[in-house]
């Protein structure tokens, strides 16, 4: 082997053997591309379970649904989750658009998680002054996880379901500290109720 060759195999190694001892510091300075950044927010129905459709409500009874919100966001994060109250003749929210609902919120939750950690809440509910008519009610009163939350809110007859049609939605909200606020994060569940005097 000529001497060209062997420093050429020198420097080689000198460099490799470099890399090897500096990869830890490496790997804490050099930016390394992350996974998916995201929030999740779900909702289970009475049964702990993915429920579709309307269910019925009578006046005075609490009923409990599951709502969830994790942090998949690679940090920690501050979160408010509105809680709303439609009915059928209001607008609907427009989630193709990223919007939030106009609606003003009813109740709210204020969440911080960190990376990974999920929330999950009883969701304990019930309609308590409620005023029926024949074709209209109106809601004035619920009861959410124990707090008194006043509303009023004109309720409908839906002949097809046999009951007064509402919607309750949840919202998620981030903290944005750019702009040191809370902006809708694009997610959004809820579910139809039929109010119902009796079985």
């Amino acid at each position: 082997m000529n001497l060209e060759k062997t420093k050429f195999f020198y420097m080689l190694s000198c460099i490799i053997l470099g890399l090897i001892i500096l990869s830890p510091t490496l790997f804490a300075v050099i930016p390394f591309p992350e996974g998916e950044r995201f929030s999740e927010l779900w909702l289970l129905g009475p049964n702990h379970m993915i429920e579709s459709g309307a269910f019925n409500v009578l006046l005075n009874k609490p009923y409990t649904v599951y709502l969830g919100v994790a942090d998949r966001m690679g940090d920690f994060e501050y979160y408010k989750v509105y809680v709303k109250l439609r009915n059928q003749s209001q607008a609907v929210q427009e989630t193709s658009a990223g919007l939030p609902s106009p609606l003003e919120p009813i109740f709210e939750y204020h969440l911080f998680l960190r990376n990974n950690e999920t929330w999950e809440k009883d969701f304990v509910f019930s309609f308590e002054d409620v005023l029926f008519g024949e074709k209209v009610g109106r809601v004035s009163r619920l009861s959410i996880s124990g707090s008194d939350v006043s509303v009023d809110k004109i309720v409908v007859w839906d002949e097809a379901r046999g009951g007064f049609q509402c919607q309750i939605l949840f919202e998620l909200w981030i903290y944005n500290a750019t702009i040191s606020d809370f902006q809708y994060h694009n997610r959004s569940v809820w579910f139809w109720l039929n109010l119902i005097e009796t079985l």
